[in-house]
């Protein structure tokens, strides 16, 4: 509960600091949209030539590519901070967070909220409703499904960032593998054959942040809910273990080695 309370104090300062900023946060959330909707225009022209692809019609495939924004975007508001991990770790900057008696990690991630993203969350949103899903029940399911998505994608992108304190600098690697999961995220997992579906799982989640969380808003199965949670678990807790594990390595900006 103590963590709750300073997430929220956190998040609400961070919202006062882009409000100070009001026509930059609009212009940014605007373009984030126009950015969105250049897909979704996409997709409209693609399935006037064919109508359904692996059984995935227009709608389907709206609906995955605006879960998957609503993630990413709801992600990086309140976790910011996990795309740029690795600068964190590299340039020393982790020592403020380490002489404050917060959670390292949580306090890390949250300290910077991409606004742009607000743009993400507004358009995928439209989209669940342009996708016909407008029941409670199916908006139950979009929640969690964005709920167990968003975990995943936060998560993925610690453990990447995270290398950093293995491997130095990781702007190039983080930047392949953040677009490689929103890239394959985005299209439904009966187009890859067994091989690719299993990197996909595994390697780079794409089908657990995209596919499978879509899969769930089209029809509850405790199958396909069971999967998203253990993925979401799986997920969350290399994130922890991979981050505390490379913090034992850190060297602060004062060149004193943190020891666990």
């Amino acid at each position: 509960m103590r963590e709750l309370r300073f997430l929220l104090a956190v998040w609400k300062a961070n919202l006062i600091s882009a409000m100070e900023f009001r026509a930059s946060f609009i212009s940014q959330t605007v373009g984030m949209m126009l950015n969105d909707a250049a897909y979704f225009i996409f997709w409209i022209i693609f399935f006037e030539r064919f109508e359904f692809v692996h059984g995935w019609g227009l709608q389907d495939m709206v609906l995955i590519y605006g879960l998957v924004a609503v993630s990413y975007g709801v992600g990086l508001y309140l976790f910011g901070n996990a795309l740029l991990l690795g600068d964190v770790i590299t340039k020393g900057q982790l020592d403020y967070y380490l002489s404050l008696p917060r959670p390292v990690l949580l306090h890390v991630l949250a300290s910077r909220s991409q606004m742009s993203a607000a743009g993400d969350i507004i358009f995928g949103l439209l989209t669940f409703f342009f996708a016909g899903q407008v029941t409670l029940d199916a908006f139950a399911r979009y929640l969690l499904a964005v709920l167990g998505s968003t975990v995943i994608f936060i998560s993925f992108l610690v453990i990447v960032q995270s290398l950093a304190f293995w491997l130095g600098s990781v702007q190039v690697l983080g930047s392949f593998a953040t677009n490689a999961l929103i890239t394959f995220s985005i299209y439904p997992a009966r187009l890859f054959d067994a091989s690719a579906r299993l990197l996909l799982f595994t390697l780079v989640p794409a089908m657990l942040v995209g596919a499978v969380p879509a899969e769930l808003v089209r029809g509850f199965t405790w199958g396909r809910a069971g999967l998203l949670a253990l993925g979401a678990g799986v997920f969350f807790v290399l994130a922890g273990v991979v981050f505390y594990r490379g913090l034992r390595r850190y060297e602060s900006g004062s060149a004193i080695q943190i020891q666990s």
